[in-house]
């Protein structure tokens, strides 16, 4: 029993030295790591970097300040070892860059002229840089340009706007002609046209298009398709008359009328152009030609304007729709100046006035657009029989001694296009009904 108890006994001392071993391991090995620790925390504020790295876009200068308590200036005076070498910072390869920032603006150029500049600046590659000695020179006395006098030589004056607004008129059409001896046909090739006026004063735009008139029979009339919001149309479209003689064609003139497109009313006509075909030779071929577009001589009203209306009539409902579109042409008042406008509607059941309405005032606008609606309950009964409407175009100007502009009856006994429209609405319920109606004096 004696050696076994021994041998037990050894067996218990093993673990015990194993324990006391890795305890010794683990002490040494933490000991290790720190002490690597404190060697490279030393290296490290012995070889301190600067702490931030500001990069001077416009010249491509890199800057390093040597600290950030302020006690050393960041362009300070230059070292005696400037003039011939370069003296390295710490970090071992970047040359140390002494610039006298105070006396430098925002863009890095000097408010004063300094003395000649000796020293050699890195350049960002990125960046095309102009060579610093320009503008320092002993004998440049010329200044530098700015960005804002290039701009300022480069940007039309308004004048100069204006100028060539009136220069090019209300526009240019291109156009060519040819005749086909084998069909026998006159054939216009309508091109583009080049500097429209603008008829809508809201988008400063217009919807044009083309009618040509084959003079002096009227007989041959065809237009080009409509062209939405442009003044520089490019229509490219051939037209085709035939049964025409070539010995006729010297005797004819190409009328073009240029007009743009309005969905409520008649179109307005931007200008026209007459061309004879007289001096023009066809038989050798196509002949390229372009036109001044022309003012048409257009009728208008007697100096009291016109007024854009769009009227419907509910059968169903018995109620009256007024829209007050636009109005054109308006006078000047007493100033000589725009006036400043606004409709004022009137609903009579026989004499009597049963209601009345108003559009907002549009300012200094001789050609207003007010695009309002009104609607209006008639009685069941009688209907349109015995109802009209008036409207006054008036203006807001209180120190105006006339403020009515112009006045407008619609009714079944109103004379002329007001009592044309009413019948049309009257015939056809439902639909909505747009014309010009000129104004007459109060």
């Amino acid at each position: 029993m004696a050696p076994v108890t021994t041998e037990e006994a050894h067996i218990a001392e093993v673990p015990v030295s194993v324990a006391v071993v890795s305890v010794f391991g683990l002490v040494f090995s933490v000991s290790i790591f720190a002490w690597i620790c404190c060697q490279r925390k030393d290296n490290k504020s012995s070889n301190k970097t600067p702490p931030y790295k500001f990069v001077h876009m416009l010249k491509g200068v890199d800057i390093y300040p040597e600290s950030l308590n302020g006690k050393k200036k960041l362009g300070g005076d230059k070292t005696p070892e400037a003039n011939g070498k370069q003296t390295l910072s710490p970090t071992g390869g970047r040359p140390e860059l002494h610039l006298d920032l105070e006396k430098r603006d925002l863009n890095g150029n000097f408010t004063s002229k300094p003395p000649t500049l000796q020293l050699k600046v890195r350049s960002s590659p990125d960046l095309d840089i102009p060579s610093l000695q320009t503008g320092f020179g002993p004998g440049d006395n010329q200044e530098a340009s700015t960005p804002e006098s290039i701009l300022s030589s480069q940007t039309p004056t308004p004048a100069v706007e204006k100028s060539q607004d009136k220069e090019g008129g209300l526009g240019t059409l291109y156009f060519s002609v040819e005749y086909n001896f084998e069909k026998k046909a006159f054939m216009v090739h309508i091109k583009e046209a080049h500097g429209l006026s603008p008829t809508d004063e809201q988008s400063l735009t217009s919807d044009p298009y083309i009618k040509l008139t084959l003079l002096p029979e009227k007989k041959h009339k065809v237009k080009t398709r409509v062209l939405r919001k442009t003044l520089d149309p490019a229509f490219d479209e051939t037209f085709s008359f035939y049964g025409i003689p070539y010995a006729r064609v010297s005797q004819l003139a190409l009328h073009f009328m240029v007009l743009s497109f309005d969905r409520f009313s008649r179109d307005e006509v931007i200008g026209e152009t007459l061309v004879p075909l007289a001096d023009i030779d066809l038989s050798e071929g196509r002949v390229l030609m372009s036109r001044d577009i022309i003012k048409r001589n257009v009728r208008r009203s007697a100096g009291r304007g016109e007024l854009l209306l769009s009227l419907c009539y509910q059968s169903t409902t018995s109620t009256l729709t007024v829209v007050v579109l636009k109005a054109r042409h308006l006078p000047k008042t007493d100033s000589n100046g725009p006036s400043d406008p606004y409709v004022k509607v009137n609903l009579f059941q026989g004499k009597k006035r049963v209601c009345k309405k108003k559009t907002h005032v549009k300012k200094c606008s001789p050609n207003p657009v007010f695009n309002e609606l009104f609607v209006f309950d008639l009685p069941s009964e009688d209907g349109l029989r015995d109802t009209s409407v008036e409207l006054l175009l008036l203006d807001s100007d209180r120190t105006s001694r006339t403020p009515v502009i112009g006045r407008l009856l619609l009714g079944t006994s109103s004379p002329g296009t007001a009592g044309e429209h009413w019948r049309e609405i009257c015939d056809h319920p439902r639909r909505q009904i747009a014309k010009w109606h000129a104004l007459s004096e109060d």
